[in-house]
């Protein structure tokens, strides 16, 4: 786990399989902004799959936060030959032979803490990249 996401007190997380419904599994918010981490479980250990994000700040300091928070960018958010993710997410667990994964979200910008989530993904994604040279590989730019 990344020590940058301690810090946020809205968080949670939940799993997801082949056999589940994202939308149904999905407990991130829909009225908050921030970054989510996608870790495969395999066997006894998890590795992460990915980094993302939602959430613009805006030049007076305001959130331009997509309808449906979180929660619609974890499920509806388009990965993998541009289909929502609750979809093309259990295509590629099965391809993949994925048994699960972990997704762990945060929430990073409230009133009482404004931090941009592209930063904190940016941040994660860094040092991901530091420690393997690489981006997560559901990643596929940054």
């Amino acid at each position: 786990m990344y020590k940058e996401v301690n810090k946020f007190k809205n968080s949670g997380s939940f799993q997801f399989s082949p056999s589940d419904e994202l939308e149904v599994v999905c407990n991130a918010p829909m009225n908050a902004s921030g970054v989510f981490l996608v870790y495969a479980i395999e066997e006894e250990e998890k590795v992460l799959i990915m980094v993302g994000s939602t959430g613009t700040v805006q030049n007076d300091g305001t959130l331009k936060a997509k309808n449906g928070g979180l929660f619609d960018k974890i499920v509806n958010g388009h990965q993998f030959a541009k289909t929502a993710r609750k979809y093309s997410w259990k295509t590629q667990l099965k391809l993949e032979k994925i048994e699960a994964v972990e997704v762990f979200w945060y929430e990073t910008y409230t009133d009482k803490t404004k931090v941009i989530p592209t930063f904190v993904e940016a941040q994660i994604l860094q040092l991901y990249l530091k420690e393997n040279g690489k981006l997560p590989k559901w990643n596929v730019a940054f």
